[in-house]
């Protein structure tokens, strides 16, 4: 198995060879490895997982409970009530292995538990750069709801981005780091021996945790049972080479527990060593491909073509690109290695795209007629070419319902033959946009 999830029926045993075998479509393979369930599953005699978004791994010490993450703020309270299942030892010490609010946005939750217990709030770890993490997401506040909206729901533009925002993105319970710490810590809370350590990757404050007695990784993002989150168009930079280094780093613990915040517990020295090591060869052969041909002068769109991954490392279960994807990776070490400009002069100081669409627009006959053309080729499948023309025929004429017709045609046509959650959110949130022109 890759991990069982006991004392807690039913689910079955999970062998990492059974499960590669099955397709990347599989539903039911996902359904398997990603569970947000809200419910306690008893790992080993003193440690514990909540499955939610992101889970909660608790292990249980002489002087109260060491959690690592407190989910949402919309899961917080079940995962309390799901902890309180399996004990009401005081939460002793929350570790937060980065600032993402599902990690951090159920704190809240736990110490209004302790408050109505009578116990003292958790001590709050996580490394030095989460505070200003959260300072940013208050500054952009209105942007990050925005963005989040459309990459987990694809709603449209016009419904999404509004004056006078009043919802707050980080929630204003969310308990402040009490602990902070630079690249190494060790701590012992309640006699339990946890050596903290920060390595970049899908954030810059991204912290993972060795625990000796146990033999364990608790390592966040760092393992989600999905391609890594290394590319997310809507996001900041992310740092593939480092995240590799932190992989092979973990692979020399010979763990017998790894414990990521999504997807299930990998148990087994062997299984660990497979997991960490497919998922750092993955984003060491984007990084060196990528780089391999920025040096050799290729351009942005020449390296987005040509760099990939074998689809039989994709299909494993701890690899499927259904959240993230490999070619939006690449944009991200272009983007880390070599600035913004992708080395086509037109995209150094560009027309506007309404001058650009109006241009093409008359060339072809018509904001109508570049459209249609736009939709014969998503019907042919060629969706890339598509989404350019609709793009453009939609800056031309911005208020055309008959244009707006076709491009929410193209643009769900898109999405619908998408895998990743990434491009399934931008490009439904492109279709609803044109929808809202024909109400």
């Amino acid at each position: 198995m890759i991990g069982k999830l006991q004392k807690r029926p039913p689910i079955e045993t999970a062998d990492p060879v059974e499960l590669s075998s099955r397709t990347i479509d599989d539903g039911a393979t996902h359904e398997l490895t990603n569970r947000v369930i809200q419910k306690l599953s008893v790992l080993d005699d003193d440690i514990a997982i909540v499955e939610s978004f992101s889970h909660v791994i608790a292990f249980r010490t002489e002087g109260g409970l060491v959690c690592f993450d407190a989910s949402g703020s919309h899961t917080g309270e079940r995962v309390v009530e799901a902890l309180r299942t399996w004990s009401t030892d005081p939460v002793d010490t929350l570790v937060y292995t980065h600032g993402h609010l599902d990690h951090v946005g159920g704190s809240g939750a736990l110490a209004a538990d302790a408050a109505q217990r009578g116990q003292r709030r958790p001590t709050v770890v996580a490394h030095e750069r989460l505070r200003p993490r959260l300072d940013r997401y208050r500054l952009t506040n209105d942007w990050s709801v925005a963005i989040n909206a459309r990459q987990f729901g694809g709603i449209s533009r016009s419904s999404e981005i509004g004056v006078g925002r009043t919802q707050n993105f980080v929630p204003d319970d969310v308990l402040e780091p009490d602990v902070e710490f630079g690249l190494h810590s060790t701590l012992e809370p309640g006699g339990l021996q946890v050596e903290l350590h920060h390595d970049l990757g899908e954030t810059d404050d991204h912290a993972w945790a060795w625990i000796p007695e146990h033999r364990a990784l608790c390592v966040g993002d760092f393992v989600t049972w999905v391609f890594p989150n290394c590319g997310n168009p809507q996001k900041v930079q992310r740092y593939p080479r480092e995240w590799a280094n932190a992989l092979r780093t973990m692979m020399t613990y010979e763990a017998e527990w790894l414990f990521g915040a999504h997807g299930l517990p990998v148990r087994g020295a062997e299984r660990v060593h497979r997991v960490l090591d497919d998922l750092a060869t993955a984003l060491e052969t984007l990084v060196d491909e990528t780089l391999r041909m920025m040096n050799a002068g290729a351009a942005l769109n020449d390296i987005l073509h040509s760099v990939s991954l074998p689809s039989d490392d994709l299909s494993r279960p701890w690899m499927m690109p259904i959240y993230d994807e490999p070619e939006f990776v690449v944009r991200n070490i272009w983007r880390l290695y070599g600035g913004w400009w992708d080395q086509n002069p037109a995209n150094l100081k560009p027309a506007t795209d309404a001058a650009l669409g109006a241009e093409v627009a008359a060339l072809a006959g018509g904001a109508v007629a570049l459209a249609e053309r736009a939709l014969a080729l998503t019907e042919a499948g060629d969706h890339r070419l598509a989404g350019h023309l609709i793009e453009m025929a939609a800056a031309a004429a911005s208020d055309d319902t008959a244009v707006h017709a076709i491009r929410a045609e193209v643009w769900q046509a898109r999405r619908d033959a998408e895998l990743s959650l990434m491009s399934k959110g931008i490009y439904a949130a492109a279709a609803n946009d044109s929808k809202t022109h024909l109400d």
